[in-house]
């Protein structure tokens, strides 16, 4: 992001008042709340609440809406997170494009630091783990090296506040 891209959504975030907040607050507790609800809560018509979420979305506030899974419920017994150091910095796409067709890669972070990628990746056990591991991640060839930290909980989960 250059300089003035930066300035930009930074006078994007200063237009964002109470009401917006408030409305992004509530979209984030339950996307699917009806405008007309969330009018009559905060004292405001069902167009008003339509415009400011609509502005919201131009302004690439609300990126969108998602159903959250529980990926236990489904079966994903095991989460970790993977720091990955390239062979050389040139590699980066060619691993990343190799990581993304990976299902289990969920999330996948460019980063500063020890690693270079930095994935967090669900398995349904310990040995579909070892196999992902062995057999995809650290079969690619541009891959230097890893290390797994295994995940023993989640005790914080949530959205940064408007």
């Amino acid at each position: 992001m250059n300089h003035q891209n930066a300035v930009e959504n930074e006078h994007d975030f200063q237009r964002i008042d109470n009401l917006d907040k408030q409305v992004l607050v509530a979209l984030q507790h339950n996307a699917r709340v009806p405008y007309a609800e969330l009018a009559k809560r905060f004292g405001v018509s069902a167009a008003t609440i339509h415009v400011r979420v609509e502005k919201m979305k131009q302004t690439g506030i609300i990126n969108g809406t998602q159903v959250l899974l529980d990926p236990k419920a489904l079966g994903y017994q095991v989460c970790c997170f993977i720091g990955i150091n390239l062979k050389a910095a040139g590699d980066y796409p060619a691993v990343l494009a190799k990581l993304e067709a990976l299902a289990e890669v969920t999330e996948a972070y460019y980063t500063t630091g020890h690693y270079s990628i930095f994935i967090k990746i669900r398995c349904r056990n310990i040995d579909a783990l070892h196999r992902l591991l062995v057999d995809q991640i650290q079969a690619i060839t541009q891959i230097q090296s890893t290390e797994t930290l295994l995940s023993l909980s989640q005790p914080i989960s949530r959205q940064i506040t408007p």
